[in-house]
């Protein structure tokens, strides 16, 4: 029996309570947007595959508040340790890598079950809870909105009516099949298996380990508990093959053996495969793919749930500008134009490094073992390696140049990158009609999570106009010649910054017709 929802009419329906879901309904509910999320699941995970928290994804997090609670709950790995036949035989490091280009210079590590915890606490103290053990029936389209039939844990149907469908449920997703949306790629033929442990050896220094021998790579991932350990490897294919089940004495000989380790206590053990597949598109209509539901890909570098929190902001602001009546339902479309090539691209580099690294012969292991450890210390000794080697495992590098949202350059910033972040300081000089709160740097500003310009250095007459006429938050902060050197901004030079700390529109000429055209011609209202 299907009955009409009791809930007020939410403005977006969210399928899938993971970090992807959690993230677009914490985005969407600070901003002001009616949300419902749903989740089959009778209870948020208790265990996780998903471990690394990039820079992007805490930068993200900062401007919604909950960056200091995840940084105070992971932990901070040091480096990564390359072992070879048993011996410790490279060390990479990792703490701060990245000092000088984000507030977050290192890789943080942080189970993906007390992630999804934080952020189902941050949601319900905004009031909002999932609805657990509750399945999107199916849904169909009209151009007034989305209607959606939900089942409830006593099996009974509701209507959900809604302006917008976000399906962030996952690599099977409902919502995608429901679409009828292609998910191209393939399954590696590999089986890994994943396992929390208890142990004792040189590999519980809260740092990472990887062993390189033969084709079955292993690695050990630091938890916060003392002792307390990640095991991620790949199976052999014989006993993949075997036709039993496989239990955590199928393949503890490794970890025992290559990486010196006694092991007490196995608190969890599972096994599974790895696809690397992205859909053919990630809008139709009002659905929006999201997360794992529009692309999954090997676990190399930590990329999967950060790129699914990456398109949650992307979607938020977005949808928020739509229902608010800010901008018109052509901005959705950049969801995906935005999104999709870097999916593309990240599967791509996941795929040739992962296969790279499991190859099998002689040459490959050669490549692995001995050629590997010796050249990646050194090449990561090279400021411009290292930087480059941060910004792409960290996701501060994803730019969205191309897009019909980007516009003007001036240096080495365009329209589309990531706002370069830069330590500042209060400048008591500023005239009226700017912001003259003291920042510690300029990301500070981005927590009001709506457009605003930046200038480094005195602003325009012109611009103050245009920001005034606009009602867009001016904010001014003192230039120094090593800021620019650092960062590749320019003295009085505006950048117009959307809400998710992307750069829209970079202005050399900080001309108010400039910034009012950029809204006109898209449509949109800051």
């Amino acid at each position: 029996m299907t009955t009409p929802s009791p809930r007020a009419t939410p403005s977006v329906l969210i399928v899938g309570a993971g970090p992807t879901g959690l993230a677009l309904a914490l985005w969407l509910t600070r901003v002001g947007v009616g949300i419902r999320i749903i989740d089959k699941n009778a209870e948020a995970g208790t265990t996780s595959r998903a471990l690394g928290v990039q820079a992007r994804t805490l930068e993200f997090y900062r401007q919604i508040g909950i960056a200091d609670e995840v940084t105070r709950a992971a932990v901070d790995a040091a480096g990564v340790n390359l072992w070879v036949r048993g011996a410790r035989t490279a060390h990479l490091p990792l703490r701060d890598i990245g000092e000088g280009l984000t507030p977050f210079p290192s890789l943080l590590i942080y189970p993906q079950d007390a992630h999804e915890r934080l952020l189902i606490e941050r949601l319900h103290a905004l009031g909002i809870d999932v609805e657990r053990r509750t399945e999107l029936a199916g849904f169909d389209q009209n151009p007034d909105g989305l209607h959606a039939t939900l089942r409830g844990p006593d099996g009974s149907e509701q209507v959900c009516d809604v302006a917008f469908l976000a399906g962030c449920d996952g690599a099977d997703s409902t919502v995608r099949r429901t679409l009828g949306v292609d998910f191209h790629g393939g399954t590696y033929s590999w089986l890994f298996y994943v396992a929390d442990v208890e142990a004792k050896g040189p590999a519980t220094d809260h740092e990472l380990h990887i062993d390189l021998d033969e084709a079955d790579l292993l690695a050990v991932f630091p938890l916060k508990e003392p002792g307390c350990i990640r095991l991620v490897g790949t199976i052999r294919q014989d006993l993949a093959n075997g036709g039993h089940e496989l239990t955590f004495d199928d393949v503890s000989d490794r970890a025992i053996q290559h990486l010196k380790l006694t092991i007490s206590k196995v608190n969890w053990f599972s096994t599974y495969h790895v696809h690397h597949r992205v859909a053919r598109r990630f809008r139709q209509g009002r659905a929006f793919l999201v997360g794992d539901a529009a692309h999954i890909h090997s676990p190399v570098g930590a990329q999967g749930m950060n790129t699914g929190i990456g398109d949650a902001v992307n979607l938020a602001w977005k949808v928020a500008a739509v229902v608010d009546g800010r901008a018109p339902d052509s901005l959705l479309d950049t969801y995906e134009t935005e999104r999709i090539d870097f999916a593309r691209r990240l599967v791509g580099t996941t795929d040739r490094v992962f296969t790279v690294a499991i190859q099998e012969g002689p040459l490959a292991e050669q490549v692995r073992t001995t050629a590997f450890p010796r050249v990646a210390p050194l090449l990561l000794r090279l400021p411009a390696l290292r930087g480059w080697f941060f910004r792409t495992l960290s996701q501060i590098g994803v730019h969205y140049r191309d897009s019909p949202l980007s516009a003007g350059a001036a240096g080495a910033v365009r329209g589309g990158d990531r706002l370069p972040w830069v330590r500042t300081g209060p400048d008591e000089g500023q005239d009226e009609g700017t912001d003259k709160a003291p920042h510690e740097d300029n990301f500070a500003p981005l927590t009001s999570l709506g457009w605003q310009v930046h200038v480094y250095g005195e602003p325009s007459a012109a611009v103050k106009e245009g920001c005034e006429a606009l009602g867009l938050p001016l904010i001014a902060f003192p230039w120094s010649p090593d800021l620019g050197r650092t960062s590749g901004l320019r003295q009085g030079v505006s950048y117009l910054i959307r809400p998710d700390g992307y750069v829209a529109l970079v202005d050399e000429e900080s001309s108010r017709q400039q910034l009012e055209d950029y809204f006109t011609e898209r449509g949109l209202q800051p």
